[in-house]
């Protein structure tokens, strides 16, 4: 038995630990909520953990799976962190969308207690976590990425290493960022063409079927827009978080992208007026107020 511990029980970390609480896993939970954690242990047969040290005590992989880097370094270096306990000779996996700069340094620090360190984020939302097809963006060693090959292919179906250490989170940062482009461009080109008496169901199947499709477009529009059901899956908070890790690697490498830098600029204002648990299509309502239209 691998004996795991995974840390963050999320709307996307919930669905991806269920996958490891059965055989050849032994399983232990921690989760902000205690609450949740006992819940999920009593349903799904693994143990809940006191503290992060205490879920890290024996395990063999440690998985992190957090709002944000920030979250990350508080359940590593609390006094009961998993900096207290971690296992020599054990792996911890981060599938926060984190910061690559962060990540490094996370993995500088655990290599100093003979631990290695994979950042791993993961796209696909609650669906995929749930069915288990995710893809996984990862950054460290080939060798490392084996060794964990096995947990993560219980809630990933695409397992890439994009690189060194960092990389995933980059990846994973570019694209969401691409993610804010399209759902914007999405929302303003629809409310342009509602306002010229164009239905946007319409619209869509044209656009589908041709150049200016996208995920937006064939999925989160049609399912979440044009119905207005809205449902709250990936905060919109949290894209404002990506994209802004992504223009500030940009920023780092010197290379200009100003089409990025007005979509997080108007993702961050979208989070302002819509709050912290907006969903991020929800954005679509801002370009809707401003276009004084509904699209539909």
């Amino acid at each position: 038995m691998t004996r795991v511990a995974f840390i963050g029980l999320g709307a996307i970390g919930m669905p991806m630990a269920q996958h490891l609480a059965k055989p050849p896993f032994d399983l232990v939970v921690w989760n902000r909520s205690a609450d949740k954690a006992a819940e999920f242990a009593e349903l799904h047969g693994a143990r809940a953990a006191a503290t992060p040290a205490d879920a890290a005590r024996t395990a063999e992989v440690v998985i992190t799976c957090l709002p944000s880097s920030r979250e990350v370094r508080e359940v590593l270096e609390r006094p009961d962190g998993l900096l207290a306990a971690v296992v020599r000779g054990s792996i911890l996996v981060d599938c926060t969308s984190g910061d690559p700069a962060e990540s490094r340094g996370f993995a500088k620090t655990l290599a100093g207690q003979g631990v290695a360190f994979i950042d791993a984020p993961v796209s696909g939302g609650v669906v995929g976590a749930k069915a288990g097809t995710l893809t996984v963006m990862c950054g460290g060693g080939s060798e490392m990425l084996e060794r964990a090959r096995p947990v993560l292919e219980t809630f990933g179906k695409k397992i890439v290493l994009c690189g060194p250490v960092g990389s995933g989170h980059a990846v994973k940062a570019v694209s969401n960022a691409l993610l804010a482009v399209h759902v914007l461009s999405t929302a303003e080109a629809l409310a342009a063409l509602t306002r010229l008496g164009v239905s946007a169901s319409v619209a869509l199947d044209v656009i589908n079927a041709s150049a200016g499709r996208s995920n937006a477009s064939q999925n989160l529009f049609p399912e979440r827009v044009l119905t207005r059901a809205f449902p709250r899956t990936f905060r919109l908070a949290l894209l404002d978080k990506d994209i802004g890790i992504a223009t500030k690697l940009a920023s780092e490498a010197g290379t200009p992208i100003p089409l990025i830098d007005l979509a997080a600029q108007l993702i961050h204002e979208a989070h302002v007026e819509l709050g912290e648990e907006a969903d991020h299509v929800e954005a679509a309502k801002v370009v809707e107020k401003r276009a004084g239209v509904t699209i539909q």
